[in-house]
């Protein structure tokens, strides 16, 4: 995510790097940044926009205490929503209770502790890291072709994968293994809100995973509604330097900055991750930048860059990544710290 100065010393290889990061954030960058493709999982918003609370997004009250009759109809209203399929166009797998699973993946990660599920877990990918007792699960290495025999040493009896192509092999040999499996990839927030209730089924709890989606939709209302009469600053968000990407208008991240008061100059793309020159970028002159705090340092002493106003202006603004990045039940965070960000007038109205 970093902006290398033109001429920075021994740089590591761009496949290493690009490698690192599609490893974190595989909804950035798809399978084959080897070729330097970037994909950006895009989140359009249904109706109101949505998030999660963050005083309630490690803590989603479980199901207890819900009467019988609003549980009975919950779960018949997710049944009917209930898709045959995963994103690999997969049977998913259903009538069963699962105890050992492995998510390889951060934001399904997230999504299964809040629903509840956290101590189910007996594998994660080494970039699956929040919450904090994710820690705990067992590191099985990377969740983009994963070590299927890794995977089967945990005794999963279900594996979550991230729906790309390079995991559909590892994801049909864990079946011909007699492992089920489950691939999910989403490009938009409605995406989040299927993906969190299938993942409820196969947790057993969809009453607790209608509570999650709902937490996450309504803060991020809440944070529209509060930006929605405010000036809407030019935003850029570059992603990788050479050659240079950014957020377009096709990503999850275009609609967060949407949702907290911002305009993406490169919004009109229908792309998540467009490639562009950087001239531009200087075109377009946007009135903030928004980097990755590493990426902030390297931006501001590339002296290259200092051609734009906004960073020579002090208008360059570093967002943690590991909120504002993933799909998972932190978007309301997300949406909340970059509305900080681009309205820190309205800091104090913000949940």
């Amino acid at each position: 995510m970093a902006l290398h100065a033109q001429r920075a010393s021994a740089p590591a290889p761009a496949a290493f790097r690009a490698s690192s990061l599609a490893a974190r954030m595989p909804f950035v960058f798809s399978a084959g940044f080897t070729h330097r493709s970037l994909l950006l999982g895009c989140f359009a918003l249904v109706g109101p926009a949505v998030a999660c609370d963050a005083s309630s997004r490690n803590s989603v009250p479980p199901s207890q205490g819900v009467s019988a009759a609003a549980s009975a109809a919950a779960s018949a209203a997710a049944s009917a929503d209930a898709s045959a399929n995963d994103d690999f166009g997969m049977p998913l797998p259903r009538g069963r209770t699962f105890s050992r699973i492995i998510a390889l993946e951060p934001a399904t990660t997230e999504i299964l502790f809040a629903l509840g599920a956290g101590d189910r877990l007996v594998g994660r990918s080494r970039f699956d890291t929040y919450p904090d007792s994710a820690l705990a699960v067992p590191d099985l290495g990377d969740g983009i072709r994963p070590n299927v025999e890794a995977l089967v040493a945990a005794r999963p009896d279900l594996v979550v994968l991230y729906a790309s192509s390079d995991n559909r092999p590892a994801a049909e040999r864990l079946r011909t293994l007699g492992i089920a499996t489950a691939g999910f990839r989403s490009d938009r927030i409605e995406g989040f809100a299927r993906i969190t209730m299938e993942l409820g089924r196969l947790a057993g709890d969809t009453v607790r995973a209608m509570a999650v989606r709902d937490s996450v939709l309504r803060t991020l209302a809440i944070v529209q509604h509060i930006t929605s009469e405010s000036a809407r600053p030019s935003v850029l968000m570059p992603v990788w330097h050479n050659p240079l990407y950014v957020i377009g208008g096709a990503s999850f991240m275009n609609e967060l900055v949407t949702i907290a008061g911002g305009r993406n100059v490169y919004g009109s793309l229908d792309a998540p991750s467009p490639q562009v020159t950087f001239e531009d970028v200087v075109r377009r002159n946007a009135d903030i930048i928004l980097v990755s705090p590493v990426g902030r340092e390297r931006l501001i002493a590339n002296a290259g860059w200092r051609v734009i106003p906004a960073v020579r202006d002090g208008r360059v603004l570093a967002y943690d990544t590991l909120v504002t990045g993933r799909p998972g039940v932190r978007l309301g965070e997300a949406a909340v710290s970059l509305a900080r960000l681009l309205h820190p007038e309205l800091s104090a109205a913000l949940p």
